[in-house]
């Protein structure tokens, strides 16, 4: 690419780094990180009760974590959705 042209994107190939286009992800959809953290968090925690699991059966006690974890993602993605929407419909200035 010659130094005379413009890019045609140039706030992706400005944004380089993981930690860039992560801050721009979470400002696009805030949700989105939010959900993955909740994942990490709920397989963290389920993975730390699997030592202390009693006499549950390990398949069971794997399936409530896995339940659990995508019921968290779930609702974030829920809860996105209806920012996005609220924030587009009702929010939005009249034009």
């Amino acid at each position: 690419m010659s130094p005379s042209q413009e890019s045609v994107y140039p706030e992706y190939e400005t944004d380089t780094s993981q930690t860039s286009k992560l801050i721009r992800k979470f400002k696009e959809t805030p949700f989105v990180p939010i959900g993955m953290a909740g994942f990490a968090a709920v397989v963290g925690y389920g993975l730390y009760k699997l030592k202390h699991r009693g006499n549950m059966k390990m398949s069971l006690h794997l399936i409530h974590m896995r339940v659990a974890a995508q019921g968290f993602v779930v609702g974030a993605i829920t809860c996105g959705v209806l920012y996005s929407m609220f924030r587009e419909y009702v929010v939005k200035p009249k034009e």
